[in-house]
Parts: C-alpha cells; sequence; structure tokens
C-alpha cells in the first residue's frame, strides 16, 4: 500500500522574487504528529540538446553564481513563462541562447528536479534540423557557444566536468538512443 499523504495545516511565503518562492508549511503527518517543511517553489523548465548533426551539439558556457563557475558546457535550458507550454519555452530557450529554432524538436523525458525540497519539474528535448532565428538573450545571460563532439560531451557527463542536472539526463538519453539506433 503506497504512503499516505500528508495534510497541510499551514503555509507561510517567505520569500518571492520573479524565479522562485519559499514557503513554510506546517504539516500532519499520518501519525498524527506535525512537522515544520520547508519548500522551494521554481515552477517549469525545459532544457533542449541541440543537434548540428547526428555527431555535433550544441552546448553553452555561463557564469552560474550559485556554484561560482564559469567553465562548465551546458545545453540551452530556462524556465517557462506564464501561458507557455514546455515546447513554446524550449524553442524560446533555443532562440535565446544560441539564435536557432529547431524544426524537430522531440521530447524525451521530464523529471523532478529536487523532490523532497523543490517544486521543480524539468521537460527535456532533443532538437534537431535547426535553422537560425533572432538571438535574445535575458539581461542576465552573458555566453560561450561552442559545437562539439557528442562523444566528447558524453565524455564529461560521465567524469563529471558537465554536472548540471538537465544536461546529464538528456546526453545520456540521446546516447541510449544513438546506441539502440546503431542496433
Amino acid at each position: 500500500m503506497p504512503p499516505q499523504p500528508w495534510k497541510t495545516l499551514s503555509t507561510r511565503e517567505v520569500y518571492k522574487n520573479p524565479w522562485i518562492r519559499v514557503r513554510e508549511d506546517v504539516a500532519e503527518m499520518p501519525n498524527g504528529k506535525t512537522t515544520l517543511y520547508g519548500v522551494c517553489e521554481f515552477g517549469q523548465c525545459v532544457g533542449v540538446l541541440p543537434f548540428v548533426d547526428d555527431d555535433h551539439v550544441w552546448l553553452v558556457r555561463q557564469y552560474r553564481y550559485p556554484a561560482r563557475e564559469n567553465h562548465r558546457w551546458e545545453m540551452p535550458t530556462g524556465g517557462l513563462h506564464a501561458g507557455e507550454t514546455p515546447e513554446t519555452a524550449a524553442q524560446r530557450e533555443l532562440m535565446e541562447e544560441i539564435g536557432y529554432r529547431a524544426n524537430e524538436l522531440t521530447w524525451i523525458s521530464s523529471f523532478h528536479s529536487s523532490k523532497s525540497v523543490c517544486e521543480e519539474t524539468a521537460h527535456l528535448y532533443l532538437g534537431r534540423d535547426l535553422v537560425a532565428a533572432a538571438s535574445r538573450p535575458d539581461d542576465t545571460e552573458f555566453f560561450e557557444y561552442a559545437i562539439l563532439p557528442f562523444d566528447d560531451v558524453l565524455e564529461m557527463v560521465l567524469t563529471s566536468e558537465i554536472r548540471d542536472a538537465m544536461t546529464m539526463i538528456a546526453v545520456l538519453h540521446a546516447a541510449r538512443l544513438r546506441d539502440k539506433n546503431d542496433s
């Protein structure tokens, strides 16, 4: 039998900005006891692994403030805007971050980025048959771009050189699909 759900007794907003909301809940557990539970709400996000051809992908690098790093590659990613579908957001992120759209956008996975304290669902896609489009990065985005061999990118995932979870999951799915198609 599945575990019983907890009952939210109260919710208090602790912090909010355009990208996140932090709340503190008092929840009643199945045993009748209560606990304090902090939740970070991020909403939904998307990531696209854009293939230039069967063996090369576009990746971006930018300074990531929380990690204090600027040297790790990742695929184009970003949050959904109000009223956007994940597919529309994926195309917008491609245009913002690399200046291309994908004529072929294939969903590969949706997952919860941190199920215990974060409320965020990530939707991942492979992008193919890229066509040039206007590039409009957000005001907080400053990118370096590169087209890299997919095999090198897969190796960077396997050695933890690439640490972005969305990119790692997309690359591993793409590798699995390549192996499946090669059999």
